[in-house]
């Protein structure tokens, strides 16, 4: 998996920063790698976090190459990779707790880990804790950004509805994972095709999984999926057999670390060991390892989704 190239450049660093608005600076260039400050970052940790000693993260653990378990069931993927690195700057072990996607937030507000770190898309509606129609959905999350990923259709291998972007869904089935950023968009999407006199069926699961089995069976037309993901599943799925992408990459924007609004020390002291190991060189290695290049953030910031 390694040693191959999955994620074509459809979107290049400086194309996805300029669809985020630029508030998540990319890395247009070559940069040299850069010694670590002499400042310890273990000082600044929370006293609570500190004396424990462990940085506990929700995650949902089904989501290759971003997260997903090994052999041994232990977390394995990007994520994981860049939470050991940010948890070596800070002088922590790093815990993943396996939690279903929907259910990350709401246990992040029951203090049930420290943060969030599961390919969660930094939205207005996760901030300000709104739903589409900005009624309340409950308390908003601070983002500490890492990376930038826009969403893409998975359909069947020689796309059999000839589907090339979202006004192709209408009148089809999409199976989704519930509580994603694509779910919000397929919502979206529904009342277009309403309109246009065209329904779309929605089919949510509780993992992504679910979701490519019921498009891979025939009972749904595509799936939506970050684009690294996708990537992933259309070169590793049986051989790349299976599925394939179509059209281009949608509304990219920053994953982010979540965390709850009181948690602002946490997360200062998170983007600062991010941009240590950014500037270390530590993060492009990772990201090269799992064939996410074009992902990559010169900088790591606060609340930059849009």
């Amino acid at each position: 998996m390694q040693r191959t190239t999955l994620i074509p450049r459809q979107i290049g660093r400086c194309g996805a920063a300029v669809a985020a608005g630029a508030l998540l600076l990319t890395a247009c260039g070559g940069k040299p790698e850069q010694k670590h400050s002499t400042d310890d970052l273990s000082t600044l940790v929370p006293a609570g976090v500190k004396a424990a000693g462990v940085l506990r993260i929700g995650s949902d653990l089904n989501y290759a190459p971003v997260e997903f378990k090994g052999p041994d069931q232990q977390a394995v993927g990007l994520d994981p990779e860049i939470a050991e690195a940010v948890g070596r700057e800070l002088g922590l072990r790093v815990e993943f707790i396996d939690t279903a996607f929907d259910k990350l937030i709401p246990g992040l507000h029951a203090k049930q880990y420290d943060v969030v770190m599961s390919a969660m898309s930094d939205n207005r509606q996760r901030r300000e804790g709104t739903d589409d129609a900005d009624g309340p959905a409950g308390p908003g999350l601070d983002f500490a950004d890492y990376f930038i990923a826009g969403t893409s259709i998975l359909v069947r291998k020689g796309n059999p509805k000839a589907i090339a972007g979202l006004d192709d869904l209408c009148g089809h089935t999409v199976a989704l994972q519930r509580g994603t950023t694509q779910a919000t968009v397929i919502d979206r999407q529904t009342v277009a095709c309403t309109k246009a006199g065209k329904p779309l069926k929605v089919k949510l699961f509780e993992n992504d999984d679910l979701a490519l089995a019921e498009l891979a069976a025939g009972r749904a037309d595509a799936d939506l999926n970050d684009y690294p993901v996708a990537a992933y599943v259309a070169q590793q799925r049986d051989g790349g057999k299976t599925f394939q992408i179509a059209g281009a990459q949608l509304q990219p924007g920053p994953y982010g670390i979540a965390l709850t609004k009181e948690s602002t020390a946490l997360r200062d002291v998170l983007l600062k060991a991010l941009n240590r190991i950014i500037r270390s060189g530590e993060y492009d290695k990772i990201l090269a390892k799992w064939n996410v290049t074009d992902g990559a953030v010169q900088n790591a910031v606060a609340n930059g989704g849009f």
